[in-house]
């Protein structure tokens, strides 16, 4: 596989079981595909409002369903837990990252703990063929992994951040697992030249193959590492949007803006958040410093194709396969746009600027424009931080009328499994292994896909490193780490512009004691710190904080 030939990562939920309906002939069990991308912005993708060309998921969307009001969490290994597991992130025992534990905590335990079952387990029982391939980032101990959690087939990274088979790695990076089997990225067992991106989608959909040959319906999880750091994309890729940028993050915010207003993704009252204080105004920018900003954001709009391009070979493959129509494709992000690096990004590392030895971040400035029209990033409840595109596309499950639509109904990542319970008519367990398992938090959206109420009947709630939020009908609810409440009116101001607490203290006393209630029985313990005030700096690898010169082909990170 050459490694221009890019694949990307999204949600796809495909389904395919028999289900009685009333006076109906039972249908036959739908297939999931789930495809999730990592630190994708809100406003990353064509049918969100974004410049950079995604006609794969355009033409996804156009057939199928676009949620406005999707929530995740604001973290990558919560994310991956709420998904997989139908609970909240600390119940699953994944309050933070995959390495952070708590011996005391009820709820930072570093890995999915036997009180959930996942997807996979759930599905397989039911008799379906169960994959996955890309990043776990869910614990690699005993009774943890992918193989020892539900899935029968599996290609993964404990923690992403693979791109291409030589590289520079972080330690633990450098390693895939095939089936439980570690083998190195340049394994012949993979092929030669790929960029991972690509590699996911074609194992899992050689995964499928082996799901049809069983003649099963099939789950498939496919965790892209796009476009988590380090920023690396096929040099051809990068090529094509370099230069795109140098119009600045101002402009481009106010251009995604506009377009979401016209296709009726935001509200016309909801007023563009203002760009934070720290962010420098582009125009301020001196020419070196917008030529380094912009081959910055060409090597993450290179990614994004990647992962639509991607998500056509996928579409593609299930179409010739002949699946498609029974199978469920849903697109999401696992958090919002990743701000760490700060106003200047991190450009590092050796070679060009995108490249395998290069060590790219973001930075604050454009993870502004990717969460257009949002407040805040990655790590945040503000809704910068969990806000996601979500895509849906089920042929035999979507009503024509439906299809090309919107979906303003706010639903979470929790609301998964009840929707793959539902749909697959399976059962989800009270005990399994001789463990009791918590219940389902969600709700299943197949009332959303027919146009229908959800019928929620508690509210949503979100705790990560101390920031906290509830979603009540309209009203939210959020603080940060260590300051006040604040409360918004979602239907009015969902860009968090107009603190209304003040004025309504019995609507903040309210969802106060909703949160803390649920907070005891979630198993949220509180945060015990630090504040990611430096923006990242922490997580660079020690060779990439040398104060050496830059070389050839790297700039460096001043603003």
């Amino acid at each position: 596989m050459k490694a221009g030939f890019c694949l990307g990562l999204g949600l796809l939920l495909c389904v395919g079981t028999s289900n009685v309906v009333a006076e109906r002939a039972p249908a036959p069990r739908p297939n999931f595909v789930v495809v999730l991308v990592d630190d994708m912005g809100f406003s990353d993708i064509g049918c969100y409002g974004s410049e950079i060309p995604t006609p794969n998921l355009d033409r996804l969307a156009a057939d199928g369903l676009r949620f406005t009001q999707f929530y995740s969490t604001p973290r990558c290994s919560p994310t991956r837990a709420a998904l997989l597991t139908g609970l909240y992130p600390h119940q699953a025992g994944m309050g933070w990252l995959d390495n952070k534990v708590e011996p005391d905590s009820r709820g930072f335990h570093g890995r999915l703990l036997p009180r959930c079952v996942t997807i996979a387990e759930v599905l397989r029982e039911a008799g379906y063929f169960t994959a996955m391939t890309g990043k776990w980032h869910l614990g690699q101990q005993d009774g943890t992994p992918p193989w020892e959690r539900g899935f029968v087939r599996s290609l993964n990274s404990r923690y992403g951040e693979i791109y291409f088979p030589k590289e520079a790695d972080r330690p633990g990076t450098g390693m895939l697992y095939l089936n439980g089997r570690e083998i190195p990225k340049d394994s012949p067992e993979l092929g030669k030249g790929w960029y991972s991106t690509d590699l996911f989608v074609e194992w899992g959909l050689k995964f499928v193959d082996e799901a049809l040959a069983e003649k099963k319906p099939f789950f498939l999880y496919v965790a892209q590492g796009a476009v988590h750091f380090p920023l690396r994309a096929p040099a051809e890729a990068i090529a094509r949007h370099r230069g795109k940028y140098l119009k600045g993050w101002d402009k481009l915010r106010e251009e995604r803006h506009a377009r979401q207003i016209q296709m009726g993704i935001v509200d016309p009252r909801w007023a563009l958040a203002p760009r934070p204080d720290e962010s420098p105004a582009w125009d301020t920018r001196e020419p070196d410093r917008k030529r380094r900003f912009d081959e910055m954001m060409a090597v993450y709009a290179a990614m994004v194709e990647c992962v639509d391009r991607s998500m056509g070979t996928l579409v593609a493959g299930l179409k010739q396969r002949g699946v498609l129509d029974q199978t469920l494709i849903v697109f999401l992000s696992d958090n919002g746009g990743n701000a760490e690096g700060g106003p200047a990004g991190v450009t590092d590392g050796e070679g060009p600027i995108g490249g395998p030895r290069s060590w790219v971040l973001l930075g604050m400035n454009w993870a502004t424009l990717a969460n257009t029209p949002f407040r805040r990033y990655k790590h945040f409840t503000h809704e910068g931080g969990i806000s996601t595109p979500f895509v849906v596309h089920w042929p035999n499950g979507i009503p024509p009328a439906r299809r090309g639509t919107l979906e303003h109904q706010p639903a979470h990542l929790v609301d998964i499994m009840a929707t793959a319970v539902d749909l697959a008519g399976a059962k989800y367990p009270d005990h399994f292994r001789g463990n009791a398992i918590l219940p389902m938090e969600g709700v299943s959206l197949r009332p959303a896909f027919e146009g229908k109420p959800l019928g929620r009947r508690q509210p949503i709630f979100w705790e990560h490193e101390g920031n906290k939020a509830v979603r009540d009908g309209k009203w939210k609810l959020v603080q940060k780490w260590r300051g006040p409440w604040e409360l918004y009116d979602m239907e009015a101001d969902r860009t968090e512009l107009h603190d209304l607490a003040a004025s309504h203290p019995d609507v903040v006393a309210r969802l106060e004691t909703a949160w803390k209630a649920w907070q005891d029985r979630t198993f949220v313990d509180p945060w015990p710190g630090p504040d990611h005030t430096n923006w990242g700096q922490d997580i660079l690898p020690a060779t990439k904080k040398s104060k050496s010169p830059p070389t050839k082909g790297r700039a460096s990170s001043k603003s």
